[in-house]
């Protein structure tokens, strides 16, 4: 797998993992964010490599439908490039309106992960 798609899913992970059972989290979480091998897995949980496999393919795919019905990623990215221009534009043009700096961080703020 390609590390651009690997960070899509670690992205997808960050954002929904708390909706997947703790099985598939518990994978997904060995194999994106540990980085165990599938055999490791398989040994931790006494199941096969292929068993261990599927279930990361089925976590997977529902973490992307997540994001297609809620699109949490596509919100908070976008949220986050605004936040950028906004606080480009205000550190020049008005960087001595006090006020609208905290603003500006504030919403850079909660957009933070």
């Amino acid at each position: 797998m390609n590390i651009k798609k690997t960070n899509e899913i670690n992205l997808l992970y960050n954002f929904y993992h708390s909706l997947l059972t703790k099985k598939q989290d518990k994978y997904m979480n060995l194999y994106y964010v540990e980085d165990f091998s599938l055999a490791e897995i398989a040994e931790q949980f006494d199941v096969s490599r292929q068993a261990v496999l599927d279930n990361i393919h089925r976590s997977v795919a529902l973490l992307e439908r997540f994001e297609q019905e809620l699109s949490l990623v596509e919100k908070t990215t976008e949220i986050e490039s605004i936040a950028s221009e906004l606080n480009q534009i205000v550190s020049t043009k008005y960087k001595n309106d006090k006020e609208l700096l905290s603003l500006v961080r504030r919403i850079s703020k909660i957009n933070e992960m």
